[in-house]
């Protein structure tokens, strides 16, 4: 089994520790979600499992490979089956869903093909049989900024998912979305780590939507690991202790998303179809 090891990762931004000292073992195949306030060092942990930013101190260690040495054409493999989702999609609003999916192919084609769009049939069917597993082939052809935040969202994670990655870093993915397309996002997540084998991490303010997506929580306080463990272990006394108010408090605790109905798998799976 291919493990995700951090150990004793720390990054300095000036006299300002973001992340201190967290170690972390991820085995393959699992959902993870990092909680807690905003300013806790969970953007900065994913970023630096990507390489986007440095570590000030630390190592990260994938299947035996040493992240953290890794440069140029090494690095960027790793970019590659590493992938990171963003908050804000990092789409181009201007061209269309195929072509912003088939970005994610940028690292296998030679610069002057992706230049030129000169995609092959091969990319293209697999950029479009991805779509099609999340219900969005039918945009293919749109502008992305035409899109809902959720079909954009969607389509971030195609993108992703072209590049064929054994890892995904998911950054605050739902935290611009409505109640629906929360879901619908969140489901996608389930089904890309469930039916694909591939591990997740996913950033997330929402306490509920992590209990009920993910296998295991990783709760973070100024910069450290103060809780690693499944979600049912996550006692009110622990999120008073991690967020600083009462577990009940939904007002402050969590965003909007926690007054919608659960929806059901099923009708996700109609959702999407």
């Amino acid at each position: 089994m291919k493990t995700l090891s951090i150990r004793n990762l720390t990054k300095q931004f000036g006299a300002h520790t973001a992340v201190d000292s967290v170690s972390l073992e991820v085995n393959s195949g699992s959902f993870v979600s990092v909680i807690g306030r905003s300013g806790a060092g969970k953007s900065t942990l994913l970023r630096m499992i990507n390489r986007l930013n440095e570590p000030s101190q630390g190592s990260i260690e994938y299947d035996g490979v040493v992240v953290t040495d890794l440069k140029g054409v090494a690095l960027n493999e790793w970019r590659r089956n590493c992938a990171m989702v963003f908050q804000q999609f990092n789409l181009v609003g201007r061209l269309d869903v195929l072509t912003n999916v088939l970005m994610g192919r940028l690292t296998t084609v030679p610069t002057w093909r992706a230049l030129l769009t000169l995609w092959s049939d091969k990319d293209k069917l697999d950029a479009l049989e991805t779509l099609d597993r999340f219900g969005m082939a039918d945009f293919a052809a749109q502008r992305c900024d035409q899109l809902s935040g959720g079909q954009q969202q969607r389509v971030a994670l195609c993108r992703a998912l072209v590049q064929r990655p054994q890892i995904i870093l998911a950054d605050e993915p739902i935290a611009s979305l409505d109640p629906k397309n929360t879901l619908m996002v969140m489901d996608a997540l389930k089904r890309i780590n469930e039916e694909l084998g591939i591990t997740v991490i996913c950033n997330l303010h929402d306490l509920d939507i992590a209990r009920d997506y993910c296998d295991r929580l990783v709760g973070m306080s100024d910069g450290r690991v103060v809780f690693d463990d499944k979600p049912q272990q996550f006692t009110e006394t622990l999120v008073h202790d991690l967020y600083g108010i009462e577990a009940n408090d939904k007002t402050q605790l969590v965003s909007p998303t926690l007054s919608a109905p659960k929806v059901s798998a099923l009708h996700l799976e109609t959702s999407l179809a």
